[in-house]
């Protein structure tokens, strides 16, 4: 009998230990995965790197090239979540730049509730590959936003289309999507607590 558990016990612990190794090995990988997705859908663009301080986007602004021969069409557009009762739109739907060439737009914002709102927009450009030549140097996105009952705003975008744009590209559409922090949170936290439930029903 002492056996026994003691075989149930062993395999628990290397079950466990796999689990362990797993994790610990997802971990490491969580990250470059999530450059290459950002990479391909282009995702935030140097977002990342700036929140780690490792980017400085007036340094390498002042080591590109302005292209005076060549120009790029940037074309913005804006949307938000079903949940959020927010009017959102681009100031400026399309602008003619040159490469190396830093400009800068405006979106509009209102919170068309009767309650404080902190909200987050989430950038995306296409197409995905272009996303590492759009360097943002000033944007709303890079923080959460909280807009009083009503209130409205002016949030400005400024940014540079890096020379080293391909050749093939004349074209960039960036979008922006904005979401209501709180009510993702309380989502989030919602399947959470559904999980766990889940979890000790099969206990």
């Amino acid at each position: 009998m002492l056996n026994q558990q003691n075989k149930s016990h062993n395999k628990l612990v290397g079950k466990l230990l796999l689990v362990v190794v797993g994790m610990f090995g997802f971990g490491f990988a969580l990250a470059p995965m999530y450059e290459a997705f950002c990479n391909a859908f282009g995702i935030n663009g140097r977002f990342v790197d700036i929140q780690k301080g490792s980017y400085d986007a007036t340094v390498a602004t002042d080591k590109m090239q302005l292209d005076k021969d060549r120009t790029v069409t940037v074309q913005f557009t804006a949307s938000r979540n079903q949940n959020l009762q927010w009017e959102f739109r681009p100031m400026e739907t399309s602008i003619t730049v040159h490469p190396g060439e830093v400009r800068e737009v405006k979106y509009y914002a209102k919170n068309m509730t009767g309650k404080t709102v902190v909200a987050q927009a989430v950038p995306s450009i296409v197409p995905g590959q272009a996303s590492k030549y759009f360097n943002k140097m000033e944007c709303f996105c890079f923080t959460q936003q909280t807009f009083a009952p009503g209130e409205a705003k002016e949030m400005p975008l400024r940014f540079v289309v890096d020379s080293g744009l391909p050749k093939k590209i004349s074209t960039l559409t960036l979008a922006y999507t904005f979401f209501d922090t709180e009510r993702r949170k309380v989502k989030d936290s919602a399947k959470i607590e559904t999980n766990m439930r889940l979890a000790i029903k099969a206990r």
